[in-house]
């Protein structure tokens, strides 16, 4: 079932409602059973994923940003990022988790109403620091995501904070402690109040096992061709499955494929084009 489009989000998104679609999303972690997310970026993008019979839908920022005409790395203005979250809250009846990169430099209580308002029962944050570069200091980052909690608890709705960690994605120090710093900043942000922890761009297994194994808590993975298959990936104990923005950069290749084939004079619906 899908809401009419006609809706605002503030016509549907009581705090009651969102309340429970956060309680919904949070239970759908489950350690060996993950949640399964193919990333967003629109309202189509999130339809196709309801319709498909998932039982949420994330939205991706580097795919939003790339359909809004901006770079990733919470350098987007705000309110575009928010506008088009809401449209893809508007667009199905699942919960929804928003890509809130860094929080775009908003105060936790501002950025809480912006969830909210959007009809968001879940988000990303992650610990890059954009401005200054590298990552944030864990226990700066872990206070932040602590103010961020109380906010949502003072606001009514329990957003459900997945906290990304950067660990790897930045090649942060020698590449024998990156485990061990992962791990550490992992434990920090579910004890502040996050409800999964988020170590992008980790692809081999016995790295995934350790981190599963060190966080001792909700774990998200990054799906990806060169990494474990799904399956394998709930055998080691993932509760969350992301494919960020692998499905924009998939459609954009098809799309990039069919107009090659209309510049050559062919038929782009034709079955020797795909």
């Amino acid at each position: 079932m899908r809401r009419s489009d006609e809706l605002s989000s503030a016509s549907w998104a009581t705090e009651a409602a969102l309340a429970a679609a956060a309680q919904r999303l949070r239970a759908a972690h489950r350690a060996g059973q993950p949640l399964i997310l193919p990333n967003a970026w629109d309202a189509a993008s999130a339809r196709a994923v309801a319709d498909a019979g998932f039982a949420a839908v994330a939205t991706s920022s580097s795919a939003m940003t790339a359909a809004l005409g901006f770079e990733d790395g919470d350098v987007a203005p705000a309110d575009e990022m928010f506008a088009a979250a809401t449209r893809v809250a508007r667009a199905v009846d699942l919960p929804v988790t928003i890509d809130a990169e860094a929080g775009y430099g908003l105060r936790p209580d501002e950025l809480v109403a912006r969830l909210v308002a959007a009809g968001a029962a879940g988000c990303n944050l992650e610990d890059s620091d954009h401005r200054a570069g590298g990552l944030r200091d864990p226990d700066a980052q872990a206070a932040w995501l602590a103010e961020v909690r109380a906010a949502a608890a003072r606001a009514g709705v329990p957003v459900v904070i997945n906290a990304r960690i950067d660990v790897h994605l930045r090649r942060y120090g020698p590449e024998e402690e990156r485990l061990a710093a992962a791990v550490r900043r992992g434990r920090a942000y579910l004890a502040a109040g996050a409800d999964c922890v988020y170590p992008i761009m980790v692809t081999d297994e016995p790295t995934i096992r350790g981190l599963v194994e060190g966080i001792g808590g909700p774990v998200n993975i990054l799906f990806r061709s060169a990494g474990p298959s799904l399956a394998r990936l709930a055998e080691l104990g993932v509760a969350r499955v992301s494919f960020g923005g692998g499905l924009h950069h998939l459609v954009q290749e098809h799309l990039v494929a069919a107009l090659t084939r209309i510049a050559a004079d062919e038929d782009p619906y034709s079955a020797a084009g795909g």
